[in-house]
């Protein structure tokens, strides 16, 4: 049976299954995760295991459905009072976790605190066109941005709110070892390594959650977090395979769930130091890489070869980008050419979080092409650090990343991650940052599809990232857990619940 088939026939036969086969409901969620988080303070690192737990401690000014909509959360409403001006109405009668209500001054400074750049934020470029936000009144906002910026809302989807009172005076690392939001969810504790625990705010503004105490764990090794799922230790795993998840098949008590993401899988390529400073290098490196080999040799999971730095769920996706062919005999013979400004040897850096069999492959045929790569395996914290490192130098020549902005729009990808002026971004390119530059900042919907048209033909041209895939969510679950995946990757607490 193909995986894909596998999928649906469990989809099929976990419809099907009585309440008698159901787990009873319990008062304890214990999650999965691959790392602990890298921080619970939401305006710092979005890493996927930092995003998991934090996104149920707080409320975000909106937020999506299931179906992928933007709907409201702090922010009941909202209007365009110009080019420039975003009115934000905030919603009355929320509390913080500590009993204090959020109000439109919170709002405000938890813009201002993610757009400080002194504040260094990991975020700040998905919120830097942000000039300003100023209290009209005790329920009105409004956000001014530099130029127009078509993108605001789909970003302010990921900008929680935080309370002044308590993030103001605790500082960046106190608030991230107590953090206070107003979502369904409580902090209640940390064992560093090891778990966090959070319990059910039951003075939740909205749907309040079914667990009343949630523990996610690190359980960094993925064949241990499929046998935790299936021993009963753990109602919920994330970061499945498709070779792990076909050892739920037959299995009772469990079961798979995916969901197609937003999320592209890519190699990272430092094109400001040796040898990858070189465009011809770059492409070398890329012909080197076979993603469909990738895609149906090791995934199997319903990915798909990606084309460029963004899906086809994404504004400014360009329609008939081709990808770099595959061509190892091209790749060698660049290598060669090149001779020893080609083989400086590279640290090719990833995280447990990530698919070790797609490192390994990568790393693989690069060296068959001629390539001296060497993996660098460290914990998520370390990772991030040092791809945020200032000095371009101190950051790694290769790495694997899978980016998701949550935003459906090219925005959220392409700037971050290409921009000079990110500090995610390994390029430097001023045509680049202007084509940017206008995708983001004009509502004329044509204007911005012709830049990233010319974006994705500059990037394509110099070989400055190479997007492998875009990349499926697959889950392991209790099979009396009743959740629905979606594309953005949340584990919405508030959002599950067990079967009757």
């Amino acid at each position: 049976m193909s995986f894909l088939k596998f999928l649906k026939a469990a989809a099929v036969v976990s419809a099907m299954l009585a309440t008698a086969s159901a787990a009873l409901a319990k008062d304890e969620l214990v999650v999965d995760l691959v790392n602990e988080p890298a921080t619970l303070d939401p305006h710092m690192q979005w890493n996927p295991d930092s995003y998991y737990v934090y996104r149920n401690i707080f409320d975000n000014l909106v937020t999506r459905d299931n179906d992928g909509e933007i709907v409201p959360q702090v922010a009941e409403s909202w209007k365009q009072i110009s080019d420039t001006e975003l009115q934000l109405d905030i919603r009355g009668g929320i509390t913080f976790h500590d009993g204090e209500p959020l109000t439109a001054d919170d709002v405000v400074y938890s813009v201002k605190r993610i757009t400080d750049p002194d504040f260094s934020s990991p975020q700040l470029g998905q919120f830097n066109s942000i000039a300003d936000a100023k209290k009209i009144d005790d329920n009105t906002v409004v956000l001014t941005t530099k130029e127009p910026y078509p993108a605001l809302l789909a970003q302010l989807v990921k900008l929680s709110i935080v309370p002044e009172h308590v993030a103001g005076k605790l500082g960046k690392e106190g608030f991230n070892e107590a953090p206070v939001g107003s979502g369904p969810y409580k902090f209640d504790g940390w064992d560093r390594g090891v778990q966090v625990t959070l319990s059910k705010n039951d003075a939740y503004w909205g749907d309040k959650g079914p667990f009343e105490t949630v523990v996610f764990k690190a359980v960094p090794d993925a064949s241990t977090r499929v046998a935790n799922l299936r021993a009963g230790t753990a109602d919920l795993v994330v970061s499945l395979n498709s070779d792990l998840a076909m050892q739920f098949e037959g299995a009772s008590g469990v079961k798979v769930l995916s969901a197609p993401t937003e999320r592209v899988g890519f190699m990272g390529m430092n094109t400001l130091v040796p040898p990858l400073n070189d465009p011809e290098i770059r492409r070398a490196a890329a012909m080197a890489i076979d993603r469909e080999g990738i895609v149906e040799g090791i995934l199997q999971g319903g990915e798909s070869v990606a084309s460029q730095m963004a899906t086809s769920a994404h504004f400014g996706f360009v329609d008939g980008a081709e990808p770099i062919p595959f061509d190892l005999e091209k790749a060698r013979a660049i290598v060669e050419e090149k001779g020893d400004a080609a083989k400086v040897p590279m640290k090719f850096a990833t995280s447990p979080v990530y698919d070790q069999r797609i490192v390994q492959a990568i790393q693989q045929m690069l060296n068959e092409a001629g390539f001296d790569v060497e993996i660098s395996m460290t914990d998520m914290a370390t990772f991030l650090k040092a791809a945020q490192n200032p000095d371009q130098t101190g950051r790694p020549q290769l790495s694997f990343g899978r980016w998701s902005c949550a935003c459906q729009d090219v925005d959220g990808v392409q700037y971050p991650l290409l921009h000079s002026s990110s500090n995610w971004s390994r390029v430097n390119d001023p045509e680049l940052d202007t084509l940017l530059e206008t995708g983001r900042a004009t509502l004329d919907e044509e204007a911005r599809l012709e830049a990233y048209s010319k974006v994705q033909k500059i990037v394509a041209d110099n070989t400055y990232i190479l997007p492998l895939y875009q990349a499926a969510a697959l889950y392991g679950a209790n099979d009396a857990l009743v959740w629905q995946p979606t594309a953005n990757e949340s584990l919405f607490l508030n959002r599950m619940s067990w079967q009757n």
